[in-house]
């Protein structure tokens, strides 16, 4: 039994028929309720809102007494708010005011809620000058007291004040609360009833018995309209003419209104992507969705189906790109159904084959970034499948012949994952020459310039991975040249401008482990400055931001390295502000997740440097707990990072004297080191670090010498 079905249970044997009931007598209050809530759920935060204002109390119910009180007949009115609070200590005046006058505190608990400082300062604010208050809870996504088992604390929903008991004056006290809750979760009936078990605790008054009373309302309208309807089909022989001409009428103007949203999804869509600006294209997407609203998959034309699949992915892209995952995913899995459905009615059209194969992609990518590398080679796979089938249909079509490119693109990411480093590299050097050569036959089409890019980016890791640092930076070179020879041709796309960035770092990375630290830092400041430029272009682009985080703890550990500690500390600190806001958006990401690792592991070396001892130990452990909580879809490298973590912990022990201890963190580090698998250079050098750590001199001296021959040069 989950917590929320023991929650519910006992919430049975306690309440009998009641919802969610808080048997407290009703005060004199400005507001019926304060809803507090993370402003990134904010859309189910307006759904509760608007239902609470507009609901009516039955008429049977208004006015009869509960333990609550007197029944009113409209739960008005309802505080919340609807601005972030500014970035202060206090709730501000405003907000204990509310609190102060509301009956009842109403929490939306997701994961958002439980890390938001705000939410959390409200219901504790509440429970301090109200303990005899009435606190519900809201369930919108997560679990329940998920913190308590090992590995998931990412799903707690309940905010930490919610989960504790406050005594009569008003103090926390370390008992466990179980707070009531209506669960709003997954499908539309389920949070109706969840909302009427809200009620229900508001007003004090049995569930079934509301249940009852508003399935009883929605009879009668039903009997309304039925009987409406009957009165209506009388008149219908006297309006047969008018309604064909009105069904003329109708067409014509259905035509026209998918003319202008073909227009939208198409010619105004391709201006205003490489404008980069996500307010703009996210407006597309609305507005073409809200045309499309009232409509039933099943009901739309093929081609009005194959509109609103386009305007879901082009929602999804902006979701994904604000760093909204959840919300990413429901739009490309609904996005998919719809042009799953086009391309059952039309299995040959290549244009729906096309069409279904982004999906299928975008689907697989975002399973790639959270580290599900399993299910991401499915989709990958899929995809393959699909552009095979287009060329085979119109082999001359290069559009579909570069969607082959892409497709074996991925399938080489997914062997990257695998550690299957030279086979990946031969699948990337296959597809370079036919990308070059479609690149140069449509020269002025910027996605295969992009792809071209991305795909010499992947060779140069892969080249990397084998131990070719040489050829890994002349390809890293090439790539950063066609980049910079696109964009110096007046190409604005933000989609070629945003490769630089990444570029440049890795670009750095190399250089830095063949000894040439000035011109990687030079490479990392280069590709800062890109970064800003674009996060100041569009601050919501996540991805940006990400990038702009992970080049600047780059530069901030290689002048560590280079001895310039004041300057690094400076970069840390501003590198570790963004990974923090980043983690607040979504913090499943596995890219993240490593910034939030690599934050800490140089907080610890900065804490180091200053002696500080204490504050260094503390930092460790931070980080490798912080290792120990990645997870990537790349399980051996996930463990490198937790070995690096304890080498880290022994020399902060070893640095405080503590001898023994510092040998203990490097053995076990040792021991989680993976056996058998293939190692990049970096990996090979945190093994031998950690060899001559514990005194294991003889094993470590053949890895170095290895290194050696690869011309590879230390940056821990």
């Amino acid at each position: 039994m989950t917590k929320v079905e023991k929650i519910l249970a006992k919430e049975s044997r306690s309440g009998g028929r009641r919802g969610i009931a808080v048997r407290k007598r009703r005060r004199s209050s400005h507001y019926y309720a304060f809803l507090s809530y993370s402003h990134s759920d904010e859309a189910l935060a307006n759904w509760i809102f608007r239902q609470l204002e507009q609901f009516r109390v039955p008429a049977s119910l208004a006015g009869t007494i509960t333990d609550n009180g007197v029944v009113p007949k409209r739960l008005t009115p309802i505080f919340r708010d609807q601005q972030e609070l500014a970035a202060a200590n206090d709730l501000g005046a405003e907000i204990r005011a509310a609190l102060a006058s509301s009956q009842f505190l109403i929490v939306l608990c997701t994961p958002a809620a439980a890390k938001s400082h705000w939410v959390n300062a409200e219901i504790d604010a509440f429970k301090r000058s109200r303990p005899d208050g009435c606190v519900l809870a809201v369930i919108g996504a997560g679990e329940p007291f998920a913190s308590e088992v090992d590995g998931r604390s990412d799903e707690e929903c309940f905010p930490a004040a919610l989960r504790l008991k406050y005594d009569k004056q008003g103090r926390p006290t370390a008992r466990k609360a179980e707070p009531l809750a209506a669960d709003m979760r997954d499908d539309p009936e389920k949070r109706r009833t969840g909302f009427l078990k809200l009620v229900a605790g508001m007003l004090g008054v049995g569930l079934d018995d509301l249940v009852q009373r508003d399935t009883i309302r929605r009879q009668k309208r039903l009997a309304w309209v039925a009987a409406a309807s009957l009165a209506g089909m009388a008149m219908t022989s006297l309006l047969a003419v008018t309604a064909i001409q009105a069904r003329n009428s109708a067409r014509d103007q259905r035509r026209e209104a998918e003319g202008l949203v073909a227009f939208m999804l198409g010619d105004l869509k391709d201006k205003l992507e490489p404008i980069g600006k996500l307010d703009a294209l996210d407006g597309v997407g609305t507005k073409v969705l809200e045309y499309y609203s009232k409509q039933g998959t099943s009901d739309l034309s093929e081609a009005g189906l194959l509109q609103r699949s386009r305007a879901l992915s082009l929602s999804a892209q902006v979701a994904f790109l604000r760093g909204n995952l959840d919300a990413a995913q429901k739009f490309y899995r609904e996005a998919f159904d719809g042009t799953a459905e086009a391309l059952a009615r039309a299995p040959d059209d290549p244009q729906r084959l096309f069409d279904h194969a982004q999906n299928v992609f975008w689907i697989g990518e975002l399973e790639r970034r959270l580290g599900r590398i399993g299910e991401a080679e499915k989709s990958f796979r899929e995809y393959r499948s699909l552009a095979d089938r287009m060329v085979g249909i119109e082999p001359d079509n290069l559009k579909w012949r570069m969607e082959v490119q892409y497709a074996r693109e991925n399938l080489g990411i997914v062997l990257m994952a695998q550690r299957r480093f030279a086979e990946a590299g031969q699948e990337f050097s296959n597809i370079i020459g036919p990308m070059q050569s479609l690149a140069t036959i449509d020269p002025k089409n910027r996605e295969y310039q992009r792809e071209l890019t991305n795909a010499l980016a992947w060779l140069a890791d892969a080249r990397w991975a084998e131990g070719r640092l040489d050829d890994a930076i002349s390809i890293r070179q090439r790539q950063l040249s066609v980049l910079e020879r696109i964009i110096g041709q007046g190409s604005a796309d933000v989609g070629l401008r945003s490769q630089v960035t990444p570029a440049r770092q890795a670009l750095g990375l190399l250089l830095a482990s063949r000894g040439r630290k000035d011109e990687a830092i030079a490479e990392y400041r280069s590709g800062l400055a890109k970064a800003g430029e674009l996060v100041a272009l569009e601050p919501e682009n996540s991805q940006w931001a990400a990038q702009a985080a992970g080049i600047r703890l780059e530069l901030a550990k290689a002048l560590l390295g280079a001895g310039e500690r004041q300057e690094a500390a400076v970069e840390v600190s501003a590198g570790c502000q963004s990974v923090a806001a980043l983690r607040a958006r979504n913090s499943g990401l596995a890219y993240w997740r490593r910034l939030h690792t690599n934050c800490l592991a140089l907080r610890t070396q900065l804490a180091l440097m200053t002696a500080n001892l204490s504050a260094a130990a503390d930092l460790a452990a931070q980080a490798l707990a912080a290792a120990r909580s990645e997870d990537s879809g790349d399980a051996a490298g996930d463990r490198y990072r937790i070995a690096t973590a304890y080498r880290l912990l022994g020399d902060v022990r070893r640095r405080s004297g503590d001898l023994a201890g510092a040998r203990e963190a490097w053995t076990t580090g040792l021991g989680q080191l993976p056996r058998n698998v293939a190692e990049q250079p970096s990996e090979i050098d945190k093994r031998a670090e950690l060899l001559s750590r514990a005194g294991r001199q003889d094993e470590a001296r053949p890895l170095v010498q290895r290194l050696a021959q690869l011309g590879y040069r230390s940056t821990n």
